[in-house]
């Protein structure tokens, strides 16, 4: 499957980005003998924290202009006239002089974890739910079908808008509005598929010989599940992604986030004259990302999909 060159560069970027949110979930403070600012050196400092740092040769916290400057450029972008403190921003720096870079880099960790951690809840969810109503149909399978269809009546973003209000603005309860309005998806996929899996022969014997159910849906029908799972999750973590920009968008995002960098720059392409690099670098990133799992995701697809890994 990843024979191709394009999928094993897909996977190579999307460790990267993996590895460096991991990095930037790794973090411990420091001692405060001979740190210039206590406040700052007094907060716990990541992983690439420090590596930015010594890279730069500076404090992160530190290393900031008073205004923008353009990437590679040595005066304030604005006036033209003061020169800036270090000629040695890549990709710039925002209105409160803040690399761009490191932006992007610490925008890493909240892309990844808002595109798993509502998995964990979705999951399991639409995994209990999607075999329960298609394994014993009935009842069961009739409340199943009535609460998917109830809540894909609604607009999810709506749905998600109210949920965050409510629980209020955060990574939990943003995690939790994606988590609720994510399920329903993966849930008629498992639930169509164990429809037809409860109809083979092997599963018909099982019964007949007095297996316990329990020990069927567990050894038979969900092991046959695992490939529509696992791409349904790689897929999906796209959209969760992108739907935290969408968030950003309304205000109601994640701080530190690429979306929340796309949506402070919205103004910023408005001026005179144009503030063009952080946008450009926080969508470039964002589509990187996206573009890269979704590149993984249909190269397992293709190669755990029987229908399509038997041509």
């Amino acid at each position: 499957a990843f024979s191709k060159k394009l999928p094993v560069v897909a996977l190579i970027i999307a460790v990267i980005y993996l590895s460096i949110a991991m990095l930037d979930s790794l973090a411990w403070k420091d001692s405060m003998e001979g740190e210039g600012n206590a406040l700052q050196a007094s907060e716990p400092r990541t992983i690439i924290d420090r590596l930015f740092s010594a890279a730069v040769s500076t404090p992160e916290w530190e290393y900031r202009e008073k205004s923008f400057v353009a990437p590679f450029g040595e005066v304030e972008y604005m006036k033209q006239t003061e020169k800036s403190k270090f000629d040695n921003h890549i990709l710039g720096t925002n209105k409160t002089g803040y690399d761009t870079l490191y932006l992007i880099l610490k925008g890493c960790r909240p892309a990844i974890v808002i595109g798993t951690l509502p998995l964990l809840f979705s999951v399991p969810l639409a995994l209990a739910m999607g075999v329960l109503a298609g394994f014993f149909g009935g009842k069961i399978d009739e409340i199943v079908v009535y609460i998917y269809t109830t809540l894909s009546s609604i607009p999810g973003l709506l749905l998600m808008i109210a949920l965050i209000t409510a629980l209020g603005k955060g990574l939990p309860q943003i995690a939790l509005g994606l988590g609720v309005t994510g399920w329903v998806g993966l849930c008629r996929l498992v639930r169509a598929e164990t429809l037809k899996l409860r109809e083979l022969e092997y599963i018909q014997a099982a019964k007949c010989l007095g297996v316990p159910t329990w020990k069927t849906l567990l050894k038979h029908i969900v092991p046959n599940l695992m490939h529509i799972v696992i791409i349904t999750c790689i897929l999906s973590f796209t959209g969760l992604v992108l739907s935290e920009s969408i968030l950003a968008y309304l205000g109601i995002g994640l701080n530190g986030s690429w979306g929340g960098m796309i949506d402070n720059a919205r103004s910023e392409i408005a001026q005179d004259p144009v503030i063009w690099w952080n946008i450009i670098a926080a969508s470039v990133a964002l589509f990187m990302l996206v573009l890269s799992v979704n590149v993984v995701g249909d190269t397992l697809r293709d190669a755990l999909d029987p229908r399509t890994s038997s041509e």
